[in-house]
């Protein structure tokens, strides 16, 4: 876990334009000052994210939401006051503080506490907002442990500070409140239930949005090995036949399955938990990486709870890559 001298250093290293690579609750992410224009366009050279791409901007506590967006409707207050800190972003009117280019241009922000001690150190000890993507290249796996950063980024972060393994393992949940109704953007750590719970009425999960946030890419959160997605009781006879066909097959066996496809390179148990499934996705997908997989079958879990936010990263795995 880090120490205070790690948390001074990280802190000097973003006051002097650097990038930082921090834990937070859901994944690591990529940071730099949100106000310093050349940091935040440095995360997007590193990362190989296409600038119209928002980041999230965190900040150290809800009481300091107003410092970033210019108004605050009455639903946002909602559930900042019953999320945060943790893993919802939401969506609002960019405040005159917050750089173009760390919105892609936008005229909206998305922010969020972090619900992680470290982070919140860190924000604390900065003082300032900080933009965090995740510390991953564009469109590949999100980091859940230093290890998976220094991995992939190596050099081109200037520090690293290590919270440990990140305990959600999927991102936040992206909630546009700028509108007469809020939306889900992207499915995450809270989850829409969380949300109509708190709100009292339901909330859309849209097919399609106005507005950009992250996560949106067809293809993202995506392992080396393509990714194909089947039925559950599918998974076993598709990753036989893949064998059979000469691939090196890696499998995310259901909790129902007991016995693993003959001939199958890798398999990873999906745990009967949500919560435990979301922990461990991407590190599953990097495990069978690892392996030496070109291939893996997956199914999607049931939408409801983690399970929406689990699917929509499976979806976007197996997404049509870029030629």
């Amino acid at each position: 876990m880090a120490r205070t001298t790690d948390i001074q250093k990280a802190a000097g290293v973003l006051r002097a334009g650097g990038l930082v690579a921090l834990p937070t609750e859901t994944v690591y992410g990529l940071g730099a000052n949100a106000e310093d224009p050349a940091a935040v366009r440095r995360i997007f050279e590193v990362k190989g994210r296409p600038p119209s791409h928002p980041l999230i901007v965190h900040i150290g506590d809800a009481e300091r939401l107003d410092d970033w967006v210019e108004d605050v409707p009455k639903t946002a207050r909602l559930l900042a006051e019953r999320f945060w800190p943790g893993p919802l972003t939401l969506v609002l009117r960019r405040g005159p503080r917050v750089p173009l280019e760390a919105t892609g241009g936008l005229e909206t922000v998305a922010v969020r506490v972090p619900d992680h001690p470290v982070a919140l150190e860190l924000l604390s000890a900065f003082g300032g907002g900080v933009t965090a993507p995740s510390a991953n290249r564009f469109g590949s796996v999100s980091p859940t442990t230093a290890d998976h950063v220094r991995a992939e980024l190596g050099d081109a972060v200037d520090f690293v500070l290590d919270g440990g393994a990140c305990h959600v393992g999927v991102e936040s949940t992206i909630v546009d409140v700028t509108g007469d109704a809020p939306g889900i953007l992207r499915p995450g750590g809270v989850t829409r239930e969380d949300l109509e719970a708190v709100l009292g009425s339901p909330v859309a999960v849209p097919a399609t949005s106005t507005v950009r946030v992250p996560g949106q890419h067809p293809s993202h959160y995506a392992p080396r090995a393509r990714v194909v997605l089947v039925a559950p009781e599918r998974v076993v006879a598709e990753a036989e036949q893949a064998r059979a066909e000469g691939h090196r097959v890696g499998v995310l066996l259901p909790p129902s399955f007991t016995d693993a496809p003959a001939g199958a390179h890798a398999v990873v148990a999906v745990p009967e938990s949500m919560a435990a499934y979301a922990r461990g996705l991407y590190g599953a997908l990097r495990e069978l990486d690892q392996q030496g997989c070109d291939l893996i079958v997956a199914s999607l879990p049931e939408q409801e709870g983690l399970g929406l936010a689990i699917a929509n990263r499976l979806r976007r795995a197996a997404g049509p890559r870029p030629a």
